[in-house]
Formats: structure tokens, sequence, C-alpha cells
């Protein structure tokens, strides 16, 4: 760590407790009051145009901080005592939480109880629903800015980028353009619309889904298909992403998530509601975490390296898992079944009219031409266990209900694996086919295109 200054202001420093792209976090003590505090110290640099640039940005953020933190008073916002700008750096005292970012919280492996994050965000919405109230927008509400402690004390930071709702937009000292996290944008944002309250509700909905899922809504692989999918698509059904979440949360984060204003919640107190009505069905608080001993041996295969983690934990969810022992039949020839199967330990043959085709090991897949035949969906083969075998079983009902990613990975890897095998079988026929025709190369190809003079 490096060596921190003993002063800034009248502060006393004490440690560092954070560092981001811009600031760096120390705890401090303040000379008028008994606990502990927290400044958020920015330095401006000057070296180059751009770097001035982005400094005037930054003055502008705190000294936005500065004049909101002014008209809020919650206990689920983060409180600002202070804001000092000097010649080189700028720096914010805020009030010390000793609380972490709801970013830790957002892979599967690391969900909260959902009773805990219903809690956790029932707060956040109060606290939008106050700030509203009081004439601000935050317009950047993600994990990030979201501290929770322990006890599931809640406090929401980060207002520089607030819009103040009561001043007009061409003189509001506050509005900066293209602001806030694109992941959880709503889709006004996103189009430079106007903005209201509406707009921290909907990217609450997204944290929300986060939260709930381990995964974003809207997911994509450059930001011009995620903006698309934001104004345009619908999110996946968060108790088909995890089963443990209630049907009654699907409506409340399908209103949250609304592209249309007018259906979209009208306050965060409304929200709020529909939180407390789904949190009162849930009778049963008690909380098992995920086991990840099986995510873990999926990890180690071959066929799911080119899975997400968030994918890999979304596989274990829709499929099942499957433990025989030897000389089982797991898929007979002829069989009107599109299940098929992931090899995790042990051996299987597969044949065809009683002649055995090959044995397949870990990581390999098997029964897969039923689910690509989209006409008679039976099965080519029969597959038996050579030895005690564990295998994934994929139901092709359960992958329907799956994301679109999950989908087309399995497609994609499954087409490139029985292109493979097709050409190991074309090869092995070959080895007892008659003798090929020799091509003559002298002779013209009938594809070659020639000029005919009439």
């Amino acid at each position: 760590m490096n060596d921190i200054p003993q002063r800034i202001g009248q502060y006393e420093l004490v440690r560092e407790v954070g560092r981001g792209a811009t600031a760096v976090v120390y705890l401090a003590q303040s000379p008028d009051r008994v606990e502990p505090v927290a400044v958020k110290l920015v330095r401006f640099h000057d070296r180059a145009r751009d770097e001035a640039k982005w400094n005037r940005r930054l003055l502008k953020l705190l000294k936005a901080e500065k004049a909101v933190a002014g008209r809020l008073d919650h206990p689920n916002i983060i409180r600002i005592f202070d804001v000092g700008v000097e010649p080189e750096q700028a720096y914010v005292v805020m009030e010390y939480f000793p609380g972490e970012s709801l970013e830790r919280f957002c892979s599967f492996e690391r969900l909260l109880p959902i009773h805990r994050t219903i809690g956790i965000v029932f707060k956040c919405c109060m606290a939008l629903d106050h700030a509203y109230r009081q004439g601000v927008v935050h317009r950047d509400i993600k994990p990030a800015n979201i501290l929770v402690d322990e006890h599931d004390n809640v406090r929401i930071t980060d207002f520089g980028l607030a819009l103040n709702i009561d001043k007009r937009v061409d003189t509001d000292s506050t509005f900066i353009m293209g602001v806030g996290s694109p992941a959880y944008m709503s889709p006004e944002q996103i189009k430079g619309y106007p903005l209201n309250q509406k707009t921290d509700l909907y990217s609450l909905g997204v944290v929300l889904f986060h939260l709930l899922t381990g995964r974003l809504p809207f997911r994509a692989g450059n930001p011009a298909q995620l903006i698309y999918k934001i104004i345009n698509a619908d999110p996946p059904l968060v108790s088909q992403l995890n089963p443990d979440v209630p049907e009654s949360m699907d409506a409340v984060i399908r209103r949250a998530l609304e592209k249309d204003l007018y259906s979209r919640y009208r306050n965060g107190a409304e929200f709020a509601q529909d939180l407390s009505a789904v949190r009162y069905r849930i009778v049963d608080d008690r909380f098992v975490p995920a086991d990840t001993t099986r995510f873990t041996t999926l990890r180690k295969l071959a066929f799911f390296t080119e899975f997400d983690d968030i994918e890999l934990w979304e596989v274990l969810r829709i499929s099942n898992w499957r433990k025989v022992g030897e000389r089982v039949a797991l898929m007979r020839e002829r069989d009107a079944d599109q299940r098929f199967g992931v090899v995790i330990d042990g051996e299987v043959e597969v044949s065809v009219d009683g002649r055995r085709v090959s044995r397949l090991g870990t990581g390999e897949v098997f029964g897969e031409l039923a689910w690509l035949d989209s006409a008679d969906h039976r099965h080519l083969t029969t597959v038996i266990s050579v030895s005690p075998t564990t295998y994934l079983e994929i139901n092709p009902a359960a992958l329907a209900l799956a994301t679109d990613e999950v989908r087309e990975r399995f497609r994609s890897l499954i087409a490139t694996i029985v292109v493979k095998r097709l050409g190991t079988a074309t090869r092995e026929i070959a080895r007892t086919g008659e003798p090929a025709l020799v091509p003559d190369f002298t002779a013209t190809s009938g594809l070659d295109l020639q000029l005919v003079e009439e």
C-alpha cells in the first residue's frame, strides 16, 4: 500500500479503505466529530489537454455532490459533511460506513438469501423515493454504488451524477451527458430523453434482477447489441433462472423494467410495497448456500470450457445429475426422446443394431442427434454404461426455458462435435470403400465460366 498523507484539510488520515480509478478513500478523524469519517480524495493533473478536461468534469461532479448532499437526509443515503477544493486536489468528507458494495453478491455462488435481497432493495426503494421528493435523481444506480453491512444496513453512495430536476437541464450544473453505467441504464437514459425518478427505479430493478439470478437481464457481446436489447428485448423470468425465487417476483421485476414509462412503478414507495408483498409470502428464511462441488466438476470438463461461470450455473439448474451402475441402458435407438447427456465420470458404449460404434468417456456428449433432429426426434443409437457412470442429463424442454446464450452455446458446441464425428466416420467408411475415381486435372471444370460468342 502506498504511503498516505498525514492530513487532508483539517482531517487527520488513519488508513486507506478503498481505491478507484479516479479517487482514493481514507478513514479519517474529524476535529468536530466523535465518530470517524471517510475522506474521498481526488487529485488533479494537467499534463495533457484530455486530463485537464477530465479534471473539470471531476470538479463538476464534486460540486454537484456537495449541492445535492445538503438536500438529502435519509438513513439509507450516505451523509456528506464537507467538500474541499484545492489547486491540485479536491476531497469529499462523508459518513464512514464499514460495509461493502453489492458487487460482491452478484455472482451466483455468492447470492444472498432471497429475503435479505428483498430487504436490501426495499430500503433502496425508500431512499430513492426520499431523494426524488427532494428533487434529486441519482442516475447511476448500480451494485457498486450501494453499500451493505453484515446487519443489512444499507447506504446509497455517489450522488455526484445526480440530476436536480427542479432546474432547467441546460442550466443545471449537475447535468452531464452520457453518465451512468450502460448495463443498468434505462431505455430513456440511453436515448438521451428527459429523466425523472423512474430511471432510478429501472436501474434498481436491474440490480434486483442481478442479485436474484447472478446475471444481468440483458447480456451482449458488444455495446451496440446491449443497447438494442435494453431498448427492444424482454428480460428472462427470474423464477426460471433461479427456481428458489417465487413466481410472484416475476411481475415485480417486469414492472420495474418496463420500457413504457407509464407502466413502470411511479415511485419508490410503490416498488417497495410490491416487494413487501413478495417477502410476506416467503415463509422459510432458512438458507443453504449453493454447493460449488458440481460446478467445480463441470468447470474441469472440456465440453464446458467456453461456458461463462453464470452460464455454467444455469446449466446445473436446468439439468439432472445422474448416477448409474454398469450395463444400464441410458438411451435406446428409435425411442422418441430428445434427451442427451455429457459424461462426467465413467464410460458409455454407443451402438447400432447390436454393433458397437464407439465408447465415450469423461467430458464427451452422447444422444445429441435426437436433439438436433427437428423432424423425427428419435435416437439413432443405443447408449449403455460400460462401468458405474455419472452423467449430466439435459432435457430439451428445460433447455428451451434457458437463456438465449446457453441454448446457443449448446447448439454451437454440439454442431461442431457432430461435424467432427461425421468426418471421423467418413474416413472410417473410406477405409473399406471401393477405389475412388482419379480426376483428370487437365480437363475443364464444369463450374468454370466462359464467354461464348454468338
